[in-house]
């Protein structure tokens, strides 16, 4: 069971950064998919989520900056940030729900974490 994320990394205010994220191993299926973030000292919030139809929530607090999207064929998704502030500094982790052939059904996994450090 692998759940991997790339692309974080120092920016600058103004940057953009895109943020990818696949399943990988036996998949039989994937549903709702997610990014959050975790800046320090604070708690795990929602960033934006993606069911498997398509259908995206993006939180209020990045509607304007941040889009969420996905791959069905290679089980990823990704989140393209524009306009990074200071404010958006922080450990990015991605979720999904997963099916693994031989399992009993979906369940939900997180990727690592990446980390996003938006600083002049």
């Amino acid at each position: 069971v692998q759940l991997q994320a790339f692309g974080g990394g120092l920016a600058q205010p103004g940057d953009s950064l895109r943020l990818s994220c696949a399943a990988s191993g036996s998949i039989a299926g994937v549903n709702r998919m997610a990014w959050y973030r975790q800046a320090p000292g604070k708690q795990r919030e929602l960033v934006a989520s993606i069911t498997s139809g398509g259908t995206t929530t993006v939180a209020d607090s990045v509607k304007e900056r941040f889009s969420i999207s996905r791959d069905n064929a290679k089980n990823a998704v990704y989140l393209q940030m524009n306009d990074l502030k200071p404010q958006d500094t922080a450990v990015y982790y991605c979720n999904a729900d997963l099916y693994y052939r031989g399992t009993y059904g979906y369940r939900g996994y997180w990727g690592q974490g990446t980390l996003v450090t938006v600083s002049s």
